[in-house]
């Protein structure tokens, strides 16, 4: 058994010439071949049969690697491997996980028989996924909930595809000094290593007040649902833009505006960059709000259709999903931001900046009040929800205005 070098990433400090650090995976024997595929495919996160597969290779390992299959697979030793390979009973446990596998793919489906007809996919926007502790690419209860939406959309059979961002360092990880200070360390991710691909063909381009962001697409399945996530960190952007997306929630408020910039009206043009036909809009939060925008523009240049006209259109496939029960959490963003950085799309769909303005401002507030992203989501969506019962109540009282 040897090992495959598929891919690299350049790695360097300011100052310092890059050098290529390269993502090593094993080359399987014939027998466990199909522990690739099942690594390649997060339904491992909360498939109990396939997490014992990978457990069983090297049980400290998998403790050790944070129950990560890929980096599994990269660290178990080649003798190990070979030892499994003669293992009858093991090598025909990898037979039943990957059969069952296929059937989780292409099985009959409650959607098939039971859901309703849409002719198109569920775009679900959020700037965090909760999938697994090997993709840490979220932070608390948005990104559960909206990993958990991924994870139930596939067990069910329902056609949605997850649109998000994929931070460079994810969150940090915590330590305490002997002085009892807490101290953070962000780790450099490695997309190469994870249960992910890269969309080799899809570039996306964003303006960012004048100067254009370009962004990859990274690919993870989730079961039979895909994921997507923007990467700012390509050669082609200076370095001030490459950094958009190093972590999550990081930066001051200008950064947070181009990271969700990049995640509504960049995620809506990924998706057309890989014809990708979305029957709904679903955001997740006010983050992705953005992505209303985009597509009144495009519904304004593609049918001639009037402000008011795309906004109504917009509005009518569109869900806003709010987590925040004080007004306090929620994202507001100064007006010479919005302007700086909208004033362009204003233009061009011939709004003026106080109508601008009033999307993302209460009928109540001042000409000056920060822009609201709830606001603006619920404006936008035809469909809100809370994610409680009581949630609902408490949202129903904070947006009783609207």
């Amino acid at each position: 058994m040897g090992r495959t070098r598929i891919g690299r990433v350049p790695v360097a400090s300011p100052g310092m010439k890059a050098v290529a650090s390269f993502t090593v995976r094993p080359r399987l024997p014939d027998a466990l071949e199909a522990l690739d595929a099942l690594a390649a495919n997060l339904r491992w996160s909360w498939h109990r049969g396939t997490r014992e597969v990978f457990r069983e290779i090297d049980p400290t390992l998998w403790s050790d690697t944070g129950h990560d299959p890929r980096l599994v697979l990269a660290r178990a030793s080649a003798d190990r491997l070979d030892q499994l390979a003669s293992d009858d009973s093991f090598v025909l446990r990898v037979k039943q996980a990957a059969d069952d596998l296929s059937n989780a793919l292409t099985g009959p489906s409650w959607y098939e028989e039971a859901g309703p007809d849409i002719n198109g996919v569920i775009a679900y926007f959020s700037p965090e996924f909760g999938i697994a502790e090997a993709v840490p690419q979220y932070s608390g209860g948005l990104g559960i909930l909206a990993g958990d939406h991924l994870k139930s959309a596939s067990d069910l059979g329902v056609p949605l595809v997850g649109i998000g961002l994929f931070y460079r360092h994810g969150y940090f990880r915590q330590s305490l000094s002997v002085d009892g200070w807490q101290q953070e360390r962000f780790n450099d991710l490695d997309p190469y290593a994870m249960s992910m691909s890269l969309c080799e063909d899809v570039r996306v381009e964003v303006d960012l007040a004048g100067e254009v962001l370009q962004a990859r697409v990274w690919h993870a399945q989730v079961g039979r649902t895909p994921l997507y996530l923007l990467d700012s960190d390509v050669d082609e952007n200076p370095d001030h833009l490459r950094v958009i997306c190093d972590r999550l929630y990081g930066g001051d408020i200008e950064h947070r505006l181009r990271q969700e910039i990049l995640l509504g009206i960049g995620g809506v043009r990924a998706l057309d960059a890989m014809g990708i036909a979305a029957a709904v809009f679903h955001t997740n939060e006010g983050h992705a709000g953005f992505l209303g925008l985009e597509r009144i523009r495009q519904l304004m240049l593609s049918h001639g259709l009037s402000f008011d006209e795309a906004l109504q259109a917009t509005r009518t496939n569109a869900v806003f999903t709010t987590h925040t029960p004080v007004p306090a959490g929620i994202d507001r963003f100064p007006l010479d931001l919005i302007e700086r950085y909208f004033g362009s799309w204003a233009t061009e769909v011939g709004l003026s900046m106080d109508d601008l303005h009033s999307l993302g401002h209460r009928p109540a507030d001042s000409a000056d009040e920060r822009f609201n992203m709830a606001v603006m989501g619920m404006r936008l969506a035809e469909r809100r929800n809370g994610v409680a019962a009581l949630h609902g109540d408490v949202s129903r009282e904070m947006f009783a205005d609207l």
